[in-house]
């Protein structure tokens, strides 16, 4: 290879790009592998093969259409990781509904802008999940539900919600359940199924992530059948995927880590996709590594971490184990090290990405040194351009520092209903400016260096310091707020608000975080909360949050 002199880097491929519908992929995958487990959920006792998944999604996606769900109608989803959860994400896609993933640890505020800014019509959503209770959230907003028809839903603060779907055997007033819709479908639906199927195209949206944004509330990133199932065919191409692979799930599903790097790049190989908790838990999934006798597993650094230094970590037989990809944060050499010594994961990957971008954009390779796999986020992957930028869009000579921009299949349709930040974000030229700094070596491999916006990466998760501080804000006594992240040994980083309070008022950190309890995610709310008369400024009166930073490291540093 030709040393690099400019920051361009171009992902080659010998195969051709997926140009089909999740659903067409599907039934070829569901008929090449009719006998393969494709769906393994040990704590719902779920054991099924690809013929058997495929009934199953067409059972709903059929009740759907008896629902009177069509082809870009928006369904969300609500809830931990489940079989209802990816039947859901593959009856929309049959269907040409678009699904949204609903965080599941959304709270009212959340919840309410999610459902009202994409106008959800069907909301499906799990009973309750730890200190979740959905459905109690959803009849708070929709009191209306105590006394409407199931299906017939008109409420002041939902006016696009017309069906609620539960999952459980329990009866709820105004709701459905899950397994009742799922018998809806008669051979007029079935019939209807395949005429919908000729219809379809591989750029339609099918998919919106939200994503917390810089300048206020979450937005809606939409995504296509050709953006999401190349991105998960390219992650089981990196890790060697065949039919005979089975990946283990600790990550959310309402995430493109779960969602896409997850099921797609299962369904895409015909491999077994095993999801071992509702939600991440470090010895069902090590139980479930053994059990299952899984070859990949993936995770944020930090789950990763937590797998390890467990007590019982000792009791699981991992040999099994091959390849996996780490995303959501940087990993230490020496967790890399133990992970490829002690859990068998010799082909471990590294990903990074962005969701509006599908969302691995970079990518390293098994035969990558350690070096590269810790040091760098790998090179871009196929069918994808990256290019790092100065402020005027100039592409930088070889190792300097300027914003990564991404262009290829993968870059999104843009923000549901947000014209101007998404072409604040996709130039002309369809460049995705990812807002994100990085370096490039003459081999094509990028170091993200930092942001140019402040997000904080909580294990894994994206908080933006701009979201959390606008929510502050509503506070009566609150005059000013500002919210950065500081470094967290276990999580990476954590959240830390410095507080102005109107003259007189007074607050405690505690009371704060009542606050924002049930209102925001937990992850959002500040761990470190600092009241000040004043914050550090420029002469020009702009707020430095990197001295507030700094302030803040000196006086959590140990010692």
């Amino acid at each position: 290879m030709i040393p690099l002199t400019q920051s361009y880097y171009s992902g080659a491929s010998n195969t051709q790009i997926i140009y089909q519908t999740i659903g067409d992929y599907l039934d070829h995958i569901c008929a090449r592998f009719p006998d393969n487990e494709a769906l393994v959920v040990p704590h719902q006792n779920v054991r099924w093969t690809y013929a058997r998944f495929k009934r199953e999604i067409d059972r709903l996606a059929t009740g759907l259409l008896a629902l009177g769900i069509q082809q870009g109608d928006r369904v969300g989803i609500w809830g931990p990781n489940s079989f209802e959860w990816a039947l859901v994400q593959y009856a929309t896609a049959r269907i040409g509904a678009i699904m949204v993933c609903i965080n599941p640890a959304y709270r009212l505020h959340e919840l309410e802008y999610a459902l009202n800014k994409v106008e959800c019509r069907s909301i499906v959503t799990a009973e309750s999940f730890k200190t979740s209770e959905y459905l109690t959230m959803l009849q708070e907003l929709a009191p209306e539900l105590a006394s409407c028809m199931p299906g017939k839903l008109k409420a002041q603060k939902f006016p696009h919600l017309e069906t609620v779907i539960r999952m459980g055997q329990d009866a709820t007033s105004g709701m459905l359940n899950f397994s009742d819709v799922c018998d809806m479908g008669t051979a007029t639906e079935y019939a209807q199924l395949d005429q919908i199927k000729s219809t379809l195209r591989p750029d339609d949206p099918i998919n919106i992530q939200f994503t917390s944004g810089t300048t206020g509330s979450p937005k809606g990133a939409t995504l296509t059948h050709c953006n999401i199932l190349n991105n998960g065919y390219l992650c089981g191409v990196s890790m060697g995927f065949t039919d005979q692979d089975r990946l283990c799930i600790p990550v959310p599903l309402y995430h493109c880590f779960g969602m896409v790097m997850g099921n797609l790049a299962c369904l895409s190989h015909g491999a077994t996709a095993i999801y071992p908790a509702a939600s991440f838990d470090p010895v069902a999934t090590l139980r479930t590594v053994q059990e299952e006798k899984c070859t990949g597993l993936h995770g944020v650094p930090t789950m990763f971490i937590n797998e390890l230094d467990h007590p019982r970590f000792g009791e699981f037989d991992l040999s099994t184990l091959r390849t996996g990809i780490m995303a959501g944060a940087p990993c230490p050499v020496e967790v890399m090290n133990r992970i490829i010594g002690d859990m068998h994961m010799e082909d471990i990957l590294i990903g990074y990405g962005q969701t509006e971008t599908s969302p691995i954009n970079h990518m390293t390779l098994p035969d990558d040194s350690i070096e590269k796999r810790t040091g760098t986020v790998g090179r871009a992957v196929p069918w994808v351009e990256i290019k790092i930028t100065d402020e005027n869009d100039r592409v930088l000579p070889i190792g300097e520092k300027g914003e990564i921009c991404v262009r290829g299949y993968s870059v999104m349709r843009g923000y549901w209903d947000d014209e101007e930040r998404s072409s604040e974000t996709i130039d002309t030229a369809g460049w995705l400016h990812s807002g994100d700094l990085g370096v490039l070596d003459g081999e094509g491999y990028m170091q993200v260096v930092g942001r140019i916006k402040d997000m904080v990466i909580r294990g894994g998760e994206n908080v933006y310091p701009r979201e959390v501080e606008e929510y502050l804000h509503t506070h009566a006594k609150i005059a000013e707020v500002q919210v950065f992240g500081v470094p967290d040994p276990e999580m990476g980083e954590e959240i830390c608000a410095w507080i102005q309070l109107y003259p007189g008022e007074s607050m405690s950190a505690e009371q704060l975080k009542d606050f924002c309890h049930d209102q925001i995610t937990h992850f959002k709310i500040p761990r470190y909360v600092r009241f000040v008369d004043e914050f550090p400024m420029t002469i020009t009166g702009k707020i430095q949050k990197f001295v507030m930073r700094e302030q803040m490291e000196a006086e959590l540093e140990p010692g």
